[in-house]
Formats: C-alpha cells, structure tokens, sequence
C-alpha cells in the first residue's frame, strides 16, 4: 500500500489504476482526511467486535447446553448400568416391569413381585418399579407407562 523503493532507494510511483492508488493522484481528487479514516476504522472496529462478542456468546450458550446434556446421559449410563448389575433370579424380558429391593446386606436385586403382592410388607428395603426397553436401557415404571401405547401395555400386563 505504500510506495515501493527501487534499488537505488528512489521511491516508485504506483503503477496500478487511480482509484486503487494509496493516495491522491489527481488534483481533482478529494483529499485524504486523516481524522475521517480513523474514525471510519474506528467505527468498523466497533461493528465488527460487536458481532464477534454476540456470535461467542451464542458458541458459550451452546456449548453450556451440550455440556448439560452431556452430563445427563453420562448420569443415566451410569444409572442404567448399576441397574444392569442388580441381583436378578430370571431372565428380564423388555417390556415387562420389574421392582427393585435392596438386601440386608445392600445389594440391590431384582423381583417381579411388588410390595401389594407381599401384602404391604416386602422382605426388603423397596426402591421402585422399573421397566427394561428394547434398547436396554431402564426407566421408573410410571414413565414406561406414559411412553407405551396402552393397548400394548394391557398386552404385557396379560401375563
């Protein structure tokens, strides 16, 4: 953008087309302002800080909400995965709830009897219904319920 020295130390003159030249090169040409070109870097500077800050802020909201879910799924891995490692003395079938107890001894195991069948008064400690899926993954009996169709439920529940 500014002049070129030659070998002998002699600024060269720009070549290229006026309007791309880096000063005036007409007398009819409007003068350089030196305070207006600062103040138009100036404002461009603003402009483009502005978008940069609201562009990282919305990256920073993006990146908190996928930490979150994250979070969740690595919460429900581990859930679903302690669940997998209770006790259990028959084959689990999907689709079927099962209740959990834990032991004298605080393990957790599996039944398919609920604390009505033992008539209020379960051997163990209760902890919840749950429901085994299709995709393995467990979930507490009354969202397995929601999530089935009830013609499919009243199916399951025939057994």
């Amino acid at each position: 953008m500014s002049e070129k020295s030659s070998k002998s130390g002699a600024p060269q003159l720009h070549q290229g087309f006026d309007s791309s030249a880096p000063y005036p090169v007409s007398r009819l040409a409007p003068a350089f302002n030196l305070v207006e070109l600062a103040e138009q870097v100036e404002k461009a500077d603003e402009m483009l800080a502005g978008q940069v800050n609201v562009q990282l802020e919305q990256i920073a909201q993006q990146i908190k909400f996928l930490q979150e879910q994250a979070r969740g799924i690595l919460t429900q891995a581990q859930e679903n995965m302690q669940l997998h490692r209770a006790k259990c003395q028959f084959k689990k079938i999907p689709g079927k709830i099962y209740h959990l107890y834990k032991t004298p001894e605080g393990a957790s195991q599996f039944s398919m009897l609920s604390p009505d069948d033992w008539k209020g008064n379960p051997p163990n400690e209760y902890l919840g219904a749950y429901c085994m899926g299709s995709d393995m993954r467990w979930a507490p009996a009354d969202q397995a319920r929601q999530s089935i169709d009830p013609d499919v439920l009243r199916l399951l529940t025939l057994d």
